[in-house]
């Protein structure tokens, strides 16, 4: 599914303006080129590679992105997107569970096609385990546990009803960004909880 996720954004992208890579993408502070590099650099990830960055950014997970975005970044988008190409077959991984490679083909394949205007549809089942995982993790390792406490989850097209409170409802993929910490359009989420959950909880780059 990963491999599947990452072929269709290389589609995507392929054929994108050189002047439409600067496109700011729904992370902070980073362009579309910059998401495409950092999921360069997780591709490349190995378990060995991981320990050794994180500890030379002082266990400090935002640098330790914002260095990998620097490292895979080339001075031409197209030769990102070739670097993600060659590297979008591996299976390496950073010492995560395995979900994480879903979280971060939906959330950062968003991050770059919103703001693009481009869509995809993606698999629903798929989408609710990404969305689980992080209704399960901290927002301080890129999660969204604290975004979500005290409220209750609706999925309209999958059978997810997390949690007790207000209830917020959405597509599973809109409830999926709004506990990473994206912002959504007005008319994608509904129901009493929607201020709390989309109010700023706090962003780290995944």
């Amino acid at each position: 599914m990963v491999h599947a996720e990452r072929d269709a954004l290389i589609r995507d992208l392929k054929a994108l303006p050189t002047e439409r890579w600067s496109t700011p993408s729904l992370c902070p502070g980073w362009d579309v080129h910059d998401v495409l590099a950092h999921l360069v650099d997780d591709a490349k990830a190995t378990r060995l590679g991981f320990f050794l960055r994180l500890a030379a950014a002082r266990i400090d997970f935002d640098r330790c992105n914002n260095a990998g975005v620097a490292r895979e970044r080339a001075g031409e988008p197209q030769l990102t997107l070739a670097s993600f190409r060659a590297a979008s077959r591996r299976t390496s991984s950073a010492p995560v569970p395995r979900v994480t490679r879903l979280v971060e083909v939906f959330v950062h394949g968003e991050d770059i096609r919103r703001p693009l205007g481009l869509g995809r549809d993606y698999p629903v089942a798929h989408v609710v385990a990404a969305l689980r995982y992080q209704l399960s993790t901290g927002v301080a390792v890129g999660g969204g546990r604290e975004r979500a406490h005290g409220l209750r989850l609706t999925a309209t097209d999958a059978s997810v009803d997390v949690g007790e409170g207000p209830e917020v409802r959405g597509t599973a993929l809109a409830l999926l960004l709004a506990v990473s910490g994206r912002p959504l359009g007005s008319d994608e989420l509904s129901g009493p909880g929607v201020p709390a959950l989309t109010r700023d909880g706090g962003f780290h780059h995944g």
